[in-house]
C-alpha cells in the first residue's frame, strides 16, 4: 500500500488556523483509519516544485505514492475511494454522497467564501447576502428532515458540508437550529477534534 502524504503550509497567520483545508484531508484519514503523514511546504517563497503539485500555489495537496492530487475536494474523493467509511459502495448511497459532496463545494462554499470575504473586508453593501441566505435556508430545510446528508449515515459529504458551515460568520448568519445542531454534532466527532488539534499544533510549532 502506498504512503499517503498531506502537504500543508509550514505556517499561517493566526486567523485561518483551524480552517486551512489540509484539515479536511487529515479529518478524512482519521475517520477512515488511513495511515498518513503531514509534510510542510513554505507559506512564503513558494517554489517551482510547489507549483508543479499545485498550479495555483495553494495548499493542501495529497500524494499517494506517485500520484499527486491538488484541491481538497479532489483529495477527499480520492480518500473516499479507499474507505467505505467515507463513501458507500452501493450505487444509490455512492450517488447521494457524491452529489452532496459536490453541493458543499459548488452550491454552498462557492457563495459562502466570497460573502465571508466581503464581510470581513468591511464592504458597505454585500450583494451576496441574499444568495447566501437562500442557500443556507435550503440546507436548513434538508437538515430538518434528516440526520445525515446521504446514505442515512456519516459520509465524506457530511465532513465537507460541516467544514463549510462551521465558519464562524457563516454559522452565525441567521437562526437555523437544524444546521447548528448538525455542525455541532459532526464537529464533536473524535476524528475532527484530533485533526483540528493536530493542525493547530502544526502551525504553533512553527511560530
Amino acid at each position: 500500500m502506498s504512503e499517503l502524504i498531506i502537504w500543508a503550509y509550514d505556517w499561517v497567520p493566526d486567523g485561518p488556523r483551524g480552517f486551512v483545508r489540509d484539515l479536511r484531508l487529515r479529518w478524512a484519514c482519521e475517520e477512515a483509519g488511513l495511515p498518513y503523514r503531514v509534510e510542510s511546504t513554505p507559506f512564503k517563497d513558494r517554489s517551482e516544485e510547489h507549483f508543479k503539485h499545485q498550479p495555483f500555489g495553494q495548499a493542501p495537496w495529497l500524494t499517494d505514492g506517485d500520484l499527486s492530487i491538488f484541491e481538497s475536494g479532489a483529495g477527499l474523493l480520492h480518500l473516499a475511494g479507499k474507505s467505505e467509511k467515507l463513501m458507500p459502495r452501493d450505487p444509490v448511497g455512492e450517488a447521494e454522497t457524491l452529489q452532496w459532496t459536490i453541493a458543499a463545494l459548488n452550491s454552498v462554499e462557492m457563495v459562502s467564501v466570497p460573502w465571508w470575504f466581503l464581510e470581513v473586508s468591511g464592504a458597505k453593501d454585500n450583494g451576496l447576502t441574499g444568495w447566501l441566505e437562500s442557500r443556507l435556508d435550503h440546507v436548513e430545510r434538508v437538515l430538518k428532515e434528516r440526520e445525515w446528508l446521504a446514505a442515512s449515515r456519516f459520509t465524506v459529504a457530511d465532513l465537507l458540508m460541516a467544514d463549510v458551515l462551521r465558519v464562524e460568520k457563516v454559522r452565525a448568519f441567521g437562526d437555523r437550529p437544524a444546521t447548528e445542531s448538525y455542525v455541532t454534532r459532526i464537529t464533536e466527532r473524535r476524528a475532527f477534534k484530533k485533526a483540528h488539534a493536530d493542525q493547530m499544533a502544526h502551525f504553533a510549532n512553527a511560530d
